[in-house]
């Protein structure tokens, strides 16, 4: 009988140029040899230069897709990506109160265009309704600011963010330095404790889905059974490589390179 296959689940919109959302979840999945599984929120019409439409679909429609792959092929932790609007919060956030599993929530808000990807009520349902559900959640500097309503904009305030958002009910937050001046900082709040991942800041405009695929890497790392410590290490190391050897695909802000190293090989 061959080894159960690690699983991990992405619930997410669609990206049809392939570098962020549910596609760039599924590549990190399998680059760390892990099996995906997808459930799509929302239907996007974008390329690396711009985002033209979003069509959120049924939120009936997205609770039975979480239902069809969590009773067959359960997960061995799932992420959160774009959810688009409230009732698709509420149905995955119900879901989530009966998982097993470890939730990584990554509360995308806008597109690397200033695109709405979530309406603006839908963010207080982020709030109070899934990050109770949250093992980790993921912000960038951006989406730490809206959601805490200050300017986290250096490690101090993204100390201070995190603290604030973990008392939202999550229990861990991992605040995302990538815009940060000088190195990218990444802050992890923990049970108590704190962690610095750095990375020297890499000068390149292809970052379209850092950080769906950074979010999805962490996921991978987890359901493979690695600790959150671990798991954000190797996803730190395995983004920093995407970026740096990113393809330079598309007009503008161009893919990450999902190919980057083996993940039997992101340590």
């Amino acid at each position: 009988m061959p080894e159960r296959k690690s699983v991990a689940l992405t619930i997410a919109g669609s990206d049809p140029s392939g570098g962020a959302g549910i596609q760039a979840d599924l590549k990190t999945f399998h680059q760390f040899g892990v099996y995906g599984e997808a459930v799509i929120t929302l239907v996007t019409v974008q390329n690396t230069v711009e985002v033209k439409r979003v069509e959120v679909l049924a939120a009936d429609l997205v609770a039975q897709q979480i239902r069809a792959v969590v009773s067959d092929i359960p997960p061995r932790a799932a992420k959160t990506g774009a959810l688009g609007n409230w009732e698709i919060i509420e149905v995955v956030s119900a879901a989530a109160a009966d998982f097993s599993f470890p939730l990584v929530v990554d509360p995308v808000i806008l597109t690397k265009h200033h695109a709405a990807l979530l309406t603006a009520d839908a963010i207080e349902a982020l709030k109070t309704l899934l990050f109770p559900r949250a093992f980790l959640l993921t912000p960038n500097l951006e989406e730490a600011s809206m959601l805490t309503r200050t300017n986290v904009c250096d490690v101090p305030s993204m100390r201070k963010a995190a603290e604030t958002l973990v008392a939202m009910g999550p229990k861990a937050v991992l605040v995302k330095g990538g815009h940060l001046t000088g190195d990218a900082v990444d802050i992890l709040f923990y049970e108590g404790e704190w962690m610095e991942f750095t990375s020297p800041r890499i000068e390149t405009l292809h970052t379209h889905g850092t950080g769906c695929t950074y979010s999805a890497a962490i996921t991978a790392s987890l359901a493979a059974g690695d600790d959150l410590r671990t798991a954000v290490g190797k996803a730190k190391r395995y983004i920093t490589e995407a970026i740096r050897s990113n393809p330079g695909l598309g007009a503008g802000s161009g893919p990450v390179n999902h190919h980057a190293g083996g993940y039997s090989n992101v340590t």
